[in-house]
């Protein structure tokens, strides 16, 4: 790369770091002032001249400075090699946070309105799948004479209560028969796996409880492992109803964040651990997301268990918001590993 280009590079980083701090156009003096770029206004304005026509800025009037394109963020974030870390005092401040939690979904509710109050955005987190989630119990709860709660406990905190209308009522020794056949099965596996031998319980097991045990099986099946529930908590929507700097809101986008298979597509692409993604306004395949930038990751123990992610505007601060998305994930992480 020439010394003009390393140059124009640096132009640009200093427009999107200005556009980023003020949300108001950058002009050549005001870089000239702010930055030690080392070269005249009449430089500046000559690099900003080609950076206007490579696509990577605009210039909204004619006599206003330049804004950043999607082009000129997408370059700004490609060029991250390293983002500054978090202070001791705020990485300690952040960790006892989510220590405090009392279980998992605790944990990641903490996490969620963490994220949004510390870079100001919309937050989701996605709970753990039972695709990787492994069931550590299931706990079967007489409620009534005829009504049963099953708890579905899995290894990642992941916790799941159906409810099982029964035939007849069962007593207190056939509940317990009932729970320690649904665990010889469950325990172990993924809802997933543990499908085909749920289907064939009920006829290995005792007359007496056979009837319950295919109830109970079926509601697992037709809940857990046909249509399971990938469960999402959001936080800081209301952050997104200010009015952007470009003059188009994100009124969509928080009408568009109430859809949990739209959320739910947004971390799709998180299943890799300690690998932050960034995706800015057109890259999103969703209209309602093409202004807006999402910033996403997973966490999880060996392997990813969810996705979590802040959705913000264009002009958000990159730096900043990949390195707390990053440092939330690896201490959720660390949790689950009981660090």
């Amino acid at each position: 790369m020439s010394v003009a280009e390393d140059r124009r590079q640096a132009v640009l980083r200093a427009i999107v770091a200005d556009y980023i701090a003020l949300q108001e156009p950058v002009g050549s003096k005001s870089l000239v002032q702010r930055h030690n770029l080392s070269v005249s206004s009449a430089t500046i304005r000559n690099d900003m001249s080609v950076l206007e026509k490579e696509g990577f800025i605009a210039q909204q009037h004619s006599s206003s400075g330049r804004v950043p394109t999607e082009k000129g963020y997408r370059a700004f974030v490609d060029a991250l090699h390293g983002v500054k870390p978090l202070s001791a005092p705020e990485r300690r401040a952040i960790l006892d946070f989510l220590e405090n939690g009392t279980d998992l979904e605790d944990v990641l509710r903490r996490s969620v309105q963490l994220l949004a109050q510390i870079t100001n955005q919309a937050a989701v987190v996605q709970l753990p799948t039972l695709e990787v989630s492994r069931v550590k119990h299931c706990e079967v709860v007489a409620l009534a004479p005829t009504r049963l709660l099953l708890v579905v406990i899995t290894d990642s905190g992941r916790v799941d209560q159906r409810n099982v209308e029964l035939a007849t009522a069962l007593a207190d020794e056939d509940v317990r028969l009932l729970r320690d056949a649904l665990n010889t099965v469950l325990v172990g596996a993924t809802m997933s796996e543990a499908s085909t031998s749920l289907a064939k319980l009920a006829e290995l097991a005792d007359a007496r409880i056979a009837d319950a045990v295919e109830r109970a099986t079926a509601v697992l099946i037709e809940t857990l492992v046909d249509t399971p529930s990938d469960r999402l908590l959001i936080a800081g929507a209301a952050n997104l109803t200010h009015v952007s700097a470009s003059g188009s809101d994100l009124h969509s986008v928080i009408a568009a964040l109430e859809e949990q298979v739209v959320v739910l597509k947004l971390l799709a692409g998180a299943q890799e651990l300690e690998r932050v993604s960034v995706r800015i306004g057109r890259e999103n395949e969703d209209e309602e997301f093409s202004r807006a930038s999402i910033v996403t990751t997973a966490y999880g123990t060996g392997e990813a268990l969810g996705g979590l992610g802040v959705v913000g505007p264009t002009y958000m601060d990159y730096p900043g918001t990949i390195q707390k998305v990053a440092t939330v994930a690896r201490y959720i992480s660390r949790i689950l590993r009981g660090e």
